[in-house]
């Protein structure tokens, strides 16, 4: 299972456009996704939101900008990104309060064709993550440390293994086409905010809220990209889905026509960094 993109846009500037909704999953999409949602242990829903439209997400959503929490990631791969095109993410996070952790991402999967060994691990997760138009499931091995040993290692002063767990190393030379973590390189960090809010997806009911996420990740061009996310069993996906789309729309939340992804985009950014200072 790949994940699904929306066409390129033309990069000549056509002039005043309508302005183009979100693309949607198609039916036969929609079947396959329902298909792997039922083997995973959670779903995550996720859009981003156009850079002309960032301001108007802030006003219109009850988040608060001076209560979110600082992050910085660092994402490790070679220069080429084979890692990446081995379907392999590793990520080191340092979070406010001197707090760490790592995962090691496996992607595409299918829930079930992983072992069962695996899933009974308390730190192993399969999710399948739903934005406008695509899809993709993973398999992660999550773990933790402290927000200066992920900087040590970033900077060298700390090997990147001794991070990660075993069964988290296990993982990833299972999957690593031979790669080795002493061969990686730090990509980063990207400097995030992260905010949380509880909203009542559907108005004039009593029920539970449901959790929304808002991370505003900036790159070190000046870009900058707001996803706005929530989590749910597998079972609630397609009504979670359908509440959360229709209470962006009534706040005014503007969803980008060509969607986004903060990993795809942080490893593009520093790997052509990377290539650029190599050739100068």
């Amino acid at each position: 299972m790949t994940e699904m993109t929306s066409p390129d846009v033309d990069a000549a500037d056509p002039g005043p456009q309508p302005e183009r909704e979100a693309p949607r999953l198609s039916d036969a999409a929609i079947a396959d996704v329902m298909k792997l949602v039922r083997g995973a242990d959670s779903v995550e829903l996720k859009a981003t939101v156009p850079l002309e439209s960032h301001r108007a997400a802030v006003q219109g959503l009850p988040m608060d900008p001076v209560e979110a929490q600082p992050r910085q990631v660092y994402f490790y791969d070679t220069p080429d990104l084979a890692l990446n095109h081995a379907g392999v993410v590793v990520r080191t996070r340092r979070v406010q309060g001197g707090r760490g952790d790592t995962v090691v991402k496996l992607r595409p999967v299918v829930p079930d064709d992983l072992p069962a060994s695996l899933r009974r691990q308390a730190d192993f997760n399969v999710e399948v993550d739903i934005l406008p138009g695509g899809f993709v499931c993973s398999a992660s091995f999550k773990g933790r440390c402290s927000g200066d040993d992920v900087r040590a290692a970033a900077i060298g002063e700390l090997p990147l293994r001794r991070l990660f767990s075993k069964t988290q190393r296990d993982f990833f030379a299972e999957h690593a086409g031979g790669i080795t973590l002493g061969q990686l390189v730090p990509l980063g960090p990207t400097f995030l905010l992260k905010d949380r809010f509880d909203v009542n997806l559907v108005p004039g009911r009593r029920s539970r809220p449901q959790l929304l996420v808002a991370e505003l990740w900036f790159y070190p061009d000046g870009s900058r990209i707001l996803e706005i996310s929530t989590k749910c069993p597998p079972e609630d996906a397609l009504a979670v889905g359908t509440a959360t789309r229709a209470y962006l729309r009534e706040r005014g939340v503007v969803l980008a026509s060509e969607q986004q992804t903060k990993t795809r985009t942080a490893l593009e950014y520093y790997a052509r960094a990377l290539t650029a200072a190599a050739g100068s």
